[in-house]
């Protein structure tokens, strides 16, 4: 008798741990580049479950649909916004997304929750006013269609820190350059958003110009600029968001349900400074306030 039970146990424990052995999940990413694979890290660190990786440029035109049912996990890891556009047509497996940036009610589903890039506005201009204390005037150039739900988040934020928020609609590229010369004795900022409309290569090359011309300063959303020639840059932490993101999968995982865990903003901010630019804008930007920084050169 004794051993019947011990077998049953034996048998009930080897099951329980297979069917955890089993949870997995799938990783969808259109291509690979090193923020994907940091946020993967990041996902990795705070949900330590089997995960594998499908990478839609190794598919070679091959339904990624078809070969998500073909896995069947238990939940997928969209990584970037043509990862996820291709996956939710999916509707009976969990869908996390990360690395995506936009509103969320483009990604609604009752099956998918995840982290956007998005950092909150007042966040941004909080952490501005850190660097740059004595800023009053922020101009903003924005297309309703794309981005109105910024430019009014914005408004809304500039309105709890003090700032006079500049914000005027566009509607083609052409016109970036003459607004913002209508712009130029109202600012002491131009703020960049992530608005194709607005920044396209012409006009940042403008903006830059137009930057060290006018010593008004760039507020950019990516390093790049920053690398380029914007005074500096609020942007996201992969590798945090990576972790949001499995703290979100375990949840799931462990048997709440999707439209239970809500879709989120990403929570940590990278500030990169550009200190030639800096020089060349003649700003002071004291010790302490760098050793809080990226510095980008």
């Amino acid at each position: 008798m004794i051993k019947k039970i011990f077998i049953l146990s034996l048998f009930f424990i080897l099951c329980h741990g297979l069917a955890e052995a089993g949870q997995g999940i799938l990783a969808v990413q259109s291509i690979r580049v090193a923020p994907y694979e940091e946020a993967i890290k990041g996902f990795q660190s705070a949900c330590n479950v089997k995960l594998q990786r499908l990478v839609i440029s190794d598919l070679e035109g091959r339904d990624v649909v078809k070969k998500i049912r073909e896995i069947r996990p238990d939940l997928v890891l969209a990584i970037g916004m043509d990862a996820l556009l291709r996956v939710k047509r999916i509707k009976n497996i969990p869908i996390v997304y990360l690395m995506v940036l936009n509103s969320q009610s483009t990604l609604a589903g009752e099956n998918i929750t995840g982290v956007s890039m998005n950092i909150p506005q007042e966040k941004q201009l909080t952490a501005l006013l850190q660097i740059l204390p004595d800023l009053k005037n922020i101009g903003l150039l924005y297309d309703p269609d794309r981005t109105g739900h910024l430019a009014k988040s914005a408004q809304d934020a500039a309105g709890k820190t003090g700032i006079k928020l500049i914000a005027c609609e566009i509607h083609s590229s052409k016109d970036v350059s003459s607004l913002i010369i209508n712009m130029q004795e109202k600012i002491d900022l131009f703020w960049m958003i992530p608005d194709l409309t607005v920044i396209t290569p012409e006009t940042v090359e403008f903006l830059l110009l137009f930057s060290l011309e006018n010593q008004i300063p760039l507020l950019a959303f990516s390093d790049k600029y920053v690398e380029l020639g914007a005074l500096l840059s609020i942007g996201i932490d992969p590798f945090d968001i990576g972790r949001q993101a499995g703290e979100m999968a375990k949840k799931i995982l462990s048997g709440r349900d999707v439209r239970n865990v809500q879709q989120v903003d990403a929570r940590k901010a990278i500030i990169s400074v550009n200190l030639k630019i800096a020089r060349k804008l003649g700003m002071n930007i004291d010790e302490k306030t760098i050793r809080k920084v990226k510095i980008v050169n």
